[in-house]
């Protein structure tokens, strides 16, 4: 059961090259597919019934909601949690900056990509303007910017240690200096308005080279922010296709994920439990009824993890060897850095095994310190039984990430399973 080509995740990447292009993507995909557009302000009783299907975009982040005919105020949720955002490098105010006759963007750095990664590769800045009315325009520059190297015969260590400096190193170049140069101004034109009628912006950058299989078979596959648009377009063609279940199916693909998630459309913030309350009440119920929907519900966490390195095998568990091509991980880690227990893990086997799809477990050598996901935040702020999984990745927070071709259709197949509660 295969409900994910690599060659839609390719068009969904594309699509996708920040976190507000990836919400709305999923929110216009979701629309085709039968979704209707709620807005947060208005009062859902009406648009929240049994058999409704309803999405959501709140600034980088979008929720969806399929409700079974049969739903009533207590029925439990099956939400699948991913986010949405990537690390990056973000355009700063006054960005007009240069020197030496080249026109360079000043830029800061977003989450704790790989820096050299970004380097010798031309990069689109996409995200969002504000206009001076509140009014959000969607924008990306296409191939503008590139951070260049230092030649070796100018830096014959450089290959002995590559430490850049944040400031100095990383402002990438985008012309040949002129007067007048105004980077925010000629972006404010993509846009199709005024450069005087920017009010705000929040644009990152994102590898222009597009996303493509390769390999002597043509088995792996190479992509800017696989991390985490897996787990998004695994959600996304999860509720797509989502036949009618006995839970009530959430897809929340959060922003802010890779900066701690501590935002208004980050899985800290109070979004989630926001949108299942209301969900609730529009059901019929009040706060007693939820807290009996939550206690049977369950949130699949999903965010990329590791697969052993080929050229440095010793940084991961020596018993626990997951590789690309072997199915999704399930991520195990003793101190709650990822949720999963043995009813989750339980829980995850009988997913597999009903979508036909392997599975491998991801624990981390002890030595190594282990990252995170919106799993125990999850956890935390819903009270909700939580565990972690996710596609298996090489050079995670590379600008350009690495996975087997038939991973991400294996963890969509799973999500389907998992969000109609069929396992």
């Amino acid at each position: 059961m295969v409900l994910s080509s690599i060659d839609d995740l390719a068009d969904f990447v594309t699509a996708s090259p920040g976190s507000y292009h990836a919400a709305a993507e999923v929110a216009r995909r979701l629309a085709a597919a039968g979704y209707a557009l709620l807005d947060e302000t208005a009062d859902w009783s009406d648009a929240v019934v049994p058999g409704a299907r309803v999405v959501l975009v709140r600034d980088g982040a979008v929720i969806a909601v399929a409700v079974p005919e049969s739903a009533s105020a207590t029925t439990p949720y099956r939400v699948l949690g991913a986010h949405t955002d990537s690390p990056a490098l973000k355009l700063k105010p006054r960005p007009t900056i240069g020197g030496s006759g080249l026109l360079q963007a000043g830029v800061e750095i977003y989450g704790g990509p790989i820096l050299a990664s970004w380097f010798d590769r031309e990069l689109d800045f996409a995200g969002r303007i504000v206009d001076t009315d509140g009014v959000q325009h969607l924008v990306r520059s296409g191939p503008w910017a590139r951070v260049p190297h230092l030649a070796i015969h100018l830096d014959r260590d450089l290959n002995s240690g590559f430490s850049p400096d944040r400031q100095r190193d990383l402002q990438p170049i985008l012309g040949v200096a002129t007067p007048g140069d105004d980077i925010v101004g000629s972006l404010a034109t993509l846009a199709g308005i005024a450069a005087e009628d920017v009010a705000g912006y929040d644009l990152v950058t994102v590898d222009t080279q597009p996303p493509r299989r390769f390999g002597i078979a043509g088995d792996l596959f190479a992509s800017p922010r696989l991390d985490n648009l897996t787990s998004v377009h695994a959600g996304l063609r999860a509720m797509e296709s989502l036949e009618t279940g006995s839970a009530i199916a959430v897809l929340a693909a959060f922003d802010h994920e890779e900066v701690g998630s501590e935002s208004r459309s980050g899985a800290a913030g109070p979004l989630l439990a926001d949108v299942l309350e209301r969900v609730t009440a529009a059901l019929g119920g009040g706060r007693a009824d939820l807290a009996r929907a939550i206690a049977s519900s369950w949130c699949c966490s999903a965010d990329a993890g590791h697969a052993v390195h080929p050229n440095r095998p010793e940084m991961h568990d020596p018993a626990n060897r997951p590789v690309v091509g072997g199915g999704p991980l399930l991520k195990i880690n003793a101190v709650q850095r990822y949720t999963t227990d043995a009813a989750g893990a339980a829980l995850w086997g009988r997913v597999c095994r009903a979508a036909d799809v392997p599975w491998q477990e991801f624990v981390s050598n002890n030595d190594v310190p282990c990252g995170s996901t919106i799993g125990p935040i999850t956890a935390t702020r819903l009270g909700i039984r939580t565990f972690d999984v996710g596609t298996p990745l090489l050079s995670m927070h590379s600008a350009r990430e690495l996975c087997h071709v038939d991973d991400p259709g294996r963890l969509a197949a799973a999500a389907a399973v998992f969000l109609a509660a069929a396992e």
